[in-house]
């Protein structure tokens, strides 16, 4: 029982709380503050910490020592402004579990900047938005460079593939075939997307195999237009030596301790 002419004590253990408030103030601004930090890349392998520090300024640094790439904002750092992505199917695929069938979706995405660099991503996930955002982290993983050329005179820039290549997935077999400046992209509609994500200008195309099976068929054609760096023509069959690795070449920086 209160005493008569005190002050009544303070109500503790329900409500809103006397003298505290609602408490909304400070913890609305740390948890801002707390998603600002968390979009700041922290590379966790060496040639991350290469490239984010500087040490290596162009992707074709790294393609040229066919470094492995592990972390898709390495592709970011270098083509963000450039780099465009394209959904090129959504399909269910369906599993048979003792409580039924479990439907997810797999989801194609292509990215490519239009100027000889191309990517394919192909994640499956029980959302559409998942696997969206899941192929597109897989695709910048991809990101092969792709080798152009001519028909005839070799005058102007590089418009076509160099020479005929050929790619290949499941039944499905992609050739394509250098075509003169001017006849267009001749391919199916996804294939048109990819070679045009690619940077070519100008390709016919040969397909053989059950290519209603879409993600088969732009499986092939990334195949081949990543197999253009694979044959070497006729100017490049002189000897070039290989300049220092960039692994080797900062040695003593990737040596240090990194501090978070």
């Amino acid at each position: 029982m209160a005493e008569q002419g005190g002050e009544a004590p303070a109500r503790g253990g329900f409500g809103r709380g006397g003298e505290r408030g609602r408490g909304r103030g400070r913890g609305r601004g740390r948890g801002r503050g707390r998603e600002r930090e968390e979009n700041v890349w922290v590379p966790v392998t060496k040639l991350g910490r290469l490239v984010k520090e500087g040490k290596i300024s162009n992707i074709e640094d790294i393609f040229l020592f066919s470094l492995p790439v592990k972390e898709a904002e390495i592709i970011d750092y270098f083509l963000k402004d450039k780099l465009q992505d394209e959904v090129m199917k959504i399909m269910p695929v369906q599993k048979q579990s003792s409580a039924g069938q479990r439907t997810r979706f797999k989801a194609f995405v292509a990215v490519g900047d239009n100027n000889g660099h191309i990517g394919l991503g192909v994640k499956c996930s029980s959302e559409v938005a998942t696997a969206i955002r899941g192929a597109i982290t897989s695709a910048k993983l991809n990101v092969a460079p792709v080798r152009r050329g001519y028909w005839g005179k070799s005058a102007g820039l590089p418009h076509t593939v160099p020479c005929k290549v050929t790619g290949k997935c499941g039944s499905v077999r992609v050739r394509l075939i250098p075509a003169p400046r001017g006849t267009g992209l001749v391919s199916s509609p996804a294939g048109k997307k990819l070679l045009h994500m690619a940077g070519v200008d100008d390709c016919y195309t040969s397909a053989r195999g059950h290519t209603r099976t879409m993600g088969n068929s732009i499986k092939a054609i990334f195949y081949a237009l990543r197999n253009t760096y694979g044959y070497l023509s006729p100017e490049l069959w002189p000897e070039m030596a290989l300049p220092t690795s960039p692994y080797q070449e900062h040695t003593d920086f990737l040596s240090k301790k990194q501090v978070a």
